[in-house]
């Protein structure tokens, strides 16, 4: 994979607003070095979802649309472009949500984003990188999507997304509703497929230790707006991610963004 000048994708200034009234994020910018992987924290509600289907052109079904700032994916405006666009572009989605489709096969479902013209030689290829990432699908190739497990649900949702050959690979809370143990395969694998195909990396967490542990620089998002970013051991290290995002606060009790934030907006006004 050649390299490109600047990041390969740039987000600057953006603003999201939804059905023509709510501002969903503000003035964010970022950027995704080719090769890397990036991570999106924030609690609920802070605006990383918005921001990932903003970036993939979906942002559009939930009635938003991109108002100010841009995207620019290996330096081409992409934003309010419709998401087949932005995916034969090299940018693939791995929904929070709809991680398959239930009445499916494995199979059937690898086989949807490869399209009916699919040779006979793309699907073997196809085949075999799946099993090269994911051997545990290869052997419930023939199994209902519907009665796959949380992680293997996560599993096959990814290798669709990689059947699309993507640059770019925006994955949406990984590690939602999954064990431990389940958390820690998939981080593994994730690290696996970057290293092997290449493929750049957007991760969107609520977890900011699983976040933390994989990305190589992140970015934390309240509110709709950057409030910090760094890599992940300057982030680790910094007092209010142990605080607010990491439960390391002093006395043992975690306390919430939020709460803190205003305990300390309170007291600067009253003090």
């Amino acid at each position: 994979m050649s390299e490109i000048p600047g990041p390969l994708l740039a987000v600057d200034k953006l603003e999201v607003v939804y059905q023509r009234a709510i501002t969903a994020v503000q003035g964010i910018s970022l950027a995704v070095p080719q090769g890397r992987i990036v991570g999106i924290l924030g609690t609920n509600g802070a605006g990383k979802t918005t921001l990932l289907r903003a970036i993939s052109g979906f942002h559009g079904i939930d009635d938003a649309r991109v108002t100010e700032g841009g995207i620019r994916f290996k330096g081409r405006r992409i934003e309010n472009s419709e998401p087949h666009r932005i995916s034969r572009a090299g940018i693939a989605l791995v929904p929070e949500r709809d991680k398959a489709f239930p009445n499916l096969t494995v199979a059937e479902n690898l086989a949807v984003p490869a399209g009916p013209r699919e040779s006979t030689a793309e699907r073997r290829r196809r085949e075999e990188r799946v099993a090269q990432f994911f051997p545990r699908l290869a052997d419930l190739r023939h199994r209902i999507a519907g009665l796959l497990s949380g992680g293997e649900r996560q599993m096959l949702a990814i290798a669709s997304a990689l059947v699309c050959k993507p640059e770019l690979l925006l994955v949406d809370e990984l590690s939602l509703g999954l064990a431990p143990v389940a958390v820690d395969d998939l981080i593994a694998r994730l690290v696996e497929i970057k290293r092997e195909l290449g493929i750049t990396v957007m991760l969107v967490e609520q977890s900011t230790a699983v976040a933390l542990a994989v990305a190589d620089y992140s970015y934390v998002l309240e509110n709709g707006r950057i409030v910090l970013d760094g890599d992940s051991a300057r982030l680790r290290d910094h007092p209010d991610i142990q605080e607010f995002y990491l439960g390391q606060a002093s006395g043992g009790a975690r306390r919430s963004y939020r709460d803190v934030k205003q305990y300390r907006r309170s007291r600067r006004w009253y003090g």
